[in-house]
């Protein structure tokens, strides 16, 4: 099946452009700007970012199973069912059905979600590495878990969805160099700075709220 798809999609894999030295793909070039549009919206807490993630997270998928991060794949997928709930949830979240505000974590649930995510990370890349043919499993599985857990925490419109983003899009950007996908290393360095400048957004967005309450 999955084969399949990859010779689907084939001609979206040929080369755009080189960047040093590396190929980079008419489907590279494509997700890379409707995810920079995604972020934009994520960060003036836009609804349209909801669709634009089920769009790039499908184009990723692919990307990533081309290169055999059958993590981060696998990933994209789950993004697409979290995305058509994270866009329920910001419009309907609220007690009451109302449109869901900016809000914080109470401490002792920020450390729980801390604590759950160094706990997934050892458990799926066991599973990578002994169920696919992964290259770099452990690797491959630290950014997928913390990636969930950011997606969630986006989804309630949690202000520590932020600082959850720019620790994966850092490592991510390592990662995705590593595999030659040279264009994705730039977009997920482009993300880390983008979760920074996200981070006190939201926080002023709360505050506002906070105030108006």
């Amino acid at each position: 099946m999955l084969q399949a798809l990859l010779a689907f999609f084939q001609p979206a894999f040929a080369p755009a452009f080189k960047a040093w030295g590396v190929d980079v793909t008419w489907m590279e070039v494509v997700a890379f700007g409707l995810s920079l549009w995604m972020v934009a919206c994520e960060m003036r807490v836009r609804s349209l970012a909801w669709p634009l993630a089920i769009v790039t997270s499908l184009m990723y998928a692919l990307l990533f199973a081309s290169s055999k991060l059958y993590g981060e794949a696998s990933l994209q997928l789950f993004f697409v069912a979290m995305s058509a709930w994270g866009w329920w949830q910001w419009l309907r979240g609220r007690a009451g059905g109302g449109e869901l505000v900016v809000h914080r974590l109470a401490p002792r649930k920020a450390q729980g979600v801390a604590l759950l995510t160094l706990a997934s990370w050892p458990a799926l890349g066991w599973l990578l590495k002994h169920m696919t043919d992964s290259e770099v499993p452990y690797l491959d599985a630290l950014p997928t878990v913390g990636s969930i857990v950011a997606t969630f925490l986006l989804g309630r419109k949690l202000i520590e969805n932020w600082p959850a983003w720019l620790a994966v899009n850092v490592f991510s950007l390592g990662l995705f160099a590593y595999k030659q996908l040279t264009l994705t290393a730039l977009l997920y360095a482009l993300f880390a700075a983008l979760s920074w400048a996200g981070w006190r957004t939201w926080r002023r967005l709360e505050g506002r709220a906070r105030a108006a309450a």
